[in-house]
């Protein structure tokens, strides 16, 4: 039977209630919070990412030797990408090593590096003799040689652009791949004609070349040729360039040089240096038996003919082959001669290049309307090349891109880029070199900070709704897919300056979003900056994850207008804290 109770009697017992725990309270607080107990659990709970042991200082997630040791040798795939399983991921802070340093700013960070940040003497000692890197007191300096360098870099270069059809100057190349790139010593030469080379190399017994090339404020990441497609689009590199970088170009059907082809726009060259170039002049030079040279030699142009790339120059230990601009007429008379193997549907997309194995076999080119059109599409010279609408997207293909959603894109990232000007007052002064863009879009917040000193990592998520790399490198920039539930392919202690715009959403439901800070907590500078651009929910719970590594940031508005007027802003600048 229920027993009914007037409102009266129930605002009376309410207030005995209420009476009653205030009395507790009062009683029972002071010693619950003076418990040092409670104080302790607070404070792990505000900052439960502790720092990881300092054998950690350098660590690769997926480029760990002691994992790669599981793997076979075959083809190097025990230098891929081998990423620890989201349970055995670290949940612990990498270390910054003793007696860190800032870098020097760029252009001095190109030709001088502080031991302490990068302390490994061995590369000093094992390539003395090639002068690629010398140790001055405590500083490292880069000479400018290399393998392939005797006379240096710079003379190098000065004989690669005598060989070229086209002046280094002229701006028709701008984006190069530079396969085996040691420290970068190349691609640092080729900063002084305005071109942007992105600087590849596997993890190494010599220690950390890539790091080198990083430290220096050059554009680099770990990467091999082994059996998964290299992370780039179709068509994105006007050069590819191999000074002696030890990759098997002739075996296995010529699988990496059909992986070149795939990346190579048309028009664009291939420059390979040393053995087996000019084999006749060179063999005994390099030791190495002349039928054995002749033979390699031999293979390689059949393979460059099948590639319809025709030998532009030969001279001295440097040779330069040129893709086809159409490859039609070319590749019709194979047909009846060759019979080239041509990828078929089945092999996938051409532009995918995440964990997307490689085949030896040759992608078509796009489809032209007219014989006298370059396949593809005609890219301008650089700088116009940035200013002007690329082809992939005047194309307006099935993938969603728009002109209009192009142009409003550009515009306003050139305001945000504007705010941000004045949030980070360093921009301009050559103090953040290397910038990561976590979630590129079309590439208008790399486009937009062209004017500084910097070069920007364009990210683009493989998985992304529309995936923009290809247009990325149309526009005279630089890039690379990644999944960010994994670690990426760098060093810790590689960027100076993060940008991670709507990252945070589109990965809220697809992993723990505190191994994505974790990694932005690894590869960012100690006295670096991070800017993170998301909803506001999205900002808050990214708040509190920052709080637990000790960043110290401040939330602000973002745009105020427009569809955009929910975002906010997280930004970090390690450079006004102690």
């Amino acid at each position: 039977m229920m027993i009914k109770m007037s409102n009266p009697f129930l605002k009376i017992l309410s207030t005995i209630l209420l009476l009653a725990s205030l009395f507790i309270y009062i009683l029972v607080a002071p010693s619950f919070f003076a418990s040092p107990q409670l104080y302790k659990h607070l404070h792990l709970q505000a900052q439960d990412f502790e720092f990881c042991p300092s054998n950690y200082t350098n660590h690769c997630p997926c480029q760990d030797p002691i994992r790669a040791r599981r793997f076979s040798k075959a083809k190097w795939f025990r230098k891929e990408r081998h990423c620890p399983e989201r349970t055995q991921r670290l949940r612990c802070l990498i270390p910054t090593p003793p007696n860190y340093q800032t870098p020097f700013p760029w252009p001095k960070s190109k030709d001088t590096a502080w031991f302490s940040n990068v302390p490994f003497p061995k590369l000093v000692e094992y390539k003395k003799s090639q002068n690629w890197v010398k140790l001055e007191g405590d500083r490292f300096v880069f000479p400018g040689g290399g393998t392939s360098f005797t006379e240096g870099v710079d003379a190098y270069v000065h004989a690669l652009n005598r060989l070229l059809p086209v002046s280094l100057k002229s701006g028709y190349i701008r984006t190069v791949l530079d396969v085996g790139c040691g420290v970068a010593s190349f691609g640092a030469a080729l900063t002084d004609y305005d071109i942007l080379t992105m600087s590849l190399a596997p993890s190494d017994e010599h220690q950390s070349q890539v790091q080198f090339a990083l430290e220096r404020g050059l554009p680099a990441m770990l990467g091999v040729l082994s059996t998964h497609r290299l992370t780039f689009p179709s068509r994105s590199f006007d050069m590819v360039h191999c000074s002696r970088c030890l990759v098997p170009w002739t075996d296995y059907d010529g699988l990496y040089l059909r992986e070149i082809d795939r990346i190579l726009r048309p028009g664009g060259f291939w420059v390979l240096s040393g053995p087996p170039i000019n084999w006749r002049v060179n063999y005994k030079a390099w030791e190495t038996e002349p039928q054995v040279l002749e033979k390699e030699q031999n293979i390689l142009e059949d393979l460059a003919k099948q590639l319809c790339w025709e030998k532009v120059a030969e001279r001295d230990q440097i040779a330069v082959w040129q893709k086809c601009i159409d490859c039609i007429s070319c590749m019709e008379k194979l047909k009846t001669s060759r019979s080239p193997k041509f990828c078929n549907s089945s092999e996938s997309d051409p532009d995918a290049g995440w964990y997307t194995k490689m085949t030896a076999c040759i992608f078509p080119l796009p489809d032209m309307k007219d014989v006298h059109e370059v396949s593809g599409g005609v890219l301008e010279k650089w700088p116009m090349r940035l200013k002007t609408v690329p082809p992939r997207v005047k194309s307006e293909n099935d993938d969603g891109f728009t002109l209009k959603a192009y142009i409003k894109d550009n515009r306003a990232w050139k305001r945000r880029v504007s705010d941000y000007e004045v949030m980070l007052k360093s921009i301009s002064s050559g103090k953040y070199r290397n910038v990561m863009d976590m979630n590129a879009g079309f590439g208008g917040f790399a486009a937009a900070m062209v004017k500084y000193p910097i070069w920007v990592m364009n990210v683009v998520p493989f998985d992304a709704k529309s995936s923009n790399l290809g247009i990325i490198f149309e526009r005279g920039l630089i890039g690379t897919y990644m999944d960010w539930c994994e670690p990426f392919s760098t060093y810790p202690r590689t960027y100076d300056l993060i940008h991670a715009s709507g990252i945070f959403s589109m990965y809220m439901d697809k992993c723990d979003i505190s191994d994505i800070v974790l990694e932005m907590h690894r590869i960012v500078r100690p006295k670096g900056a991070v800017i993170i651009r998301d909803e506001k929910d999205v900002i808050v719970k990214v708040k509190e994850i920052t709080d637990k590594i000790r960043w110290k940031g401040t939330v602000v508005a973002g745009d105020q207008d427009g569809t955009f007027h929910s975002e906010m802003i997280l930004l970090i600048d390690h450079n006004d804290t102690d």
